[in-house]
């Protein structure tokens, strides 16, 4: 692998950017002695508003967060931390400009691009295997890829009828595979060793949103569909679940109990709601609920309102808070335990697209490109998109129960 600064030139090929790089790669280096941003004695609620100093009237970084070197030239679709396993925190983004890129973050906070890969399409989710070797990603060119961040080869270990629009890493005790979602309707387990997937099974309609945490998987579809399967021994549809929601499926993300195994999911959709759903409550009228969110001028108004997309939701893998992203250009924190809001960010200049905390829960990444939720006359092809970096050990302590 390359190293430090001259692997901008990977993604940006320009001079300058390379030079502004080494200058604030200097400027940063000399911070770094005073500060451990993402380390745990980090004092920093705020994210590093020092880094930049006062922001410029343009309001795409209102929260004064730290901007990732060298971000994707189109809009970006998924972000993914490496796994525990990995020594240190690496940022995986797929965009629409149909690559994958890998980036070093250290806990000064600078970024340091390492790697990149492509598709022939744009990139839809990405996820990494348990040691952290191995990076999968999924693509519209109806395949997935397996980078070995080693040697920096990729190769092709899936292929679908359509777009892949999920994958993830499952490690059961008695087999590992890749579990990928398509809109060909199907969800496929591959073992990356063989071109024929080890199991297919029929989804009712297109897959839109998915997330796995061992022993159990949720898949979101078009028309509404919800199905949760069990993966122990062999993959198995477990249940299928009238929508919560009733509007489009954008996001899902499966959080666990008190003992760490997964228990529910919160579910989000394109009319800024979300559900919080148990599989199995000791009293579902109770204990599962909607809430409002990403909506113009506040959640409790009979006002009109703008009512925008959820496009991600990630829990925070110690607290077991949430962390919301939308369209409004805004990111909200929740406890959904004792039910309400911990904090809104302020508003982007354009939408959040995609979100996830690393492995400790010291950072919030999030992404600002379009999401092309506004339509083709909204589309800025001169608008630069950016991920940041937010320190989140703070933020999202669960409320104090009363």
């Amino acid at each position: 692998m390359l190293q430090g600064w001259e692997e901008l030139a990977l993604f940006t090929g320009s001079e300058e950017a390379i030079r502004a790089g080494v200058q604030q790669g200097g400027k940063e280096r000399a911070l770094r002695a005073k500060m451990s941003l993402f380390g745990a004695a980090s004092g920093f609620g705020t994210g590093g508003a020092s880094m930049f100093g006062s922001a410029a009237a343009d309001n795409h970084n209102p929260m004064k967060d730290i901007e990732v070197t060298s971000s994707p030239d189109d809009s970006i679709g998924c972000l993914s931390f490496s796994p525990p396993a990995l020594p240190g925190n690496f940022l995986i983004a797929g965009s629409w400009a149909n690559d994958v890129r890998c980036w070093e973050v250290q806990d000064s906070g600078q970024t340091i691009p390492k790697a990149q890969q492509m598709h022939t399409g744009p990139v839809l989710d990405v996820c990494w295997s348990d040691d952290g070797s191995k990076v999968f990603t999924a693509s519209c060119d109806k395949t997935a890829k397996m980078w070995d961040l080693n040697s920096n080869q990729a190769i092709q270990i899936a292929q679908h009828d359509a777009p892949v629009k999920t994958i993830h890493w499952i490690k059961a005790p008695n087999y590992s595979c890749v579990m990928t979602g398509s809109w060909d309707k199907t969800l496929k387990f591959w073992d990356t060793r063989s071109s024929n997937p080890m199991m297919v099974l029929q989804l009712p309609e297109r897959c839109y949103c998915a997330d796995m945490i061992y022993p159990m998987a949720v898949v979101a579809t078009a028309e509404r569909g919800l199905i949760v399967y069990q993966l122990e021994n062999q993959p198995s549809e477990f249940r299928r679940i009238e929508s919560p929601l009733k509007h489009q499926h954008r996001c899902v993300a499966i959080f666990k109990d008190k003992q760490n195994k997964p228990t529910g999911f919160a579910l989000g959709s394109i009319e800024g709601r979300v559900a919080i759903h148990y599989i199995n409550p000791p009293n579902p009228a109770k204990d599962n609920f909607t809430f409002k969110c990403h909506r113009s001028n506040g959640t409790n108004t009979s006002a009109p309102q703008d009512i925008y997309a959820v496009n991600g939701i990630a829990f925070h893998p110690v607290h077991g808070t949430l962390a919301t992203v939308g369209s409004d250009g805004r990111f909200s924190f929740w406890d959904k335990d004792a039910r309400t809001k911990l904090k809104t960010s302020e508003q982007l200049d354009q939408p959040i697209s995609a979100c996830c905390f690393n492995h400790n829960g010291n950072i919030f990444a999030y992404a600002s490109s379009y999401d092309w939720s506004k339509g083709h006359e909204f589309y800025n092809p001169q608008k630069k998109n950016y991920i940041f970096l937010r320190n989140a050990a703070e933020e999202l302590k669960p409320r104090n129960k009363k």
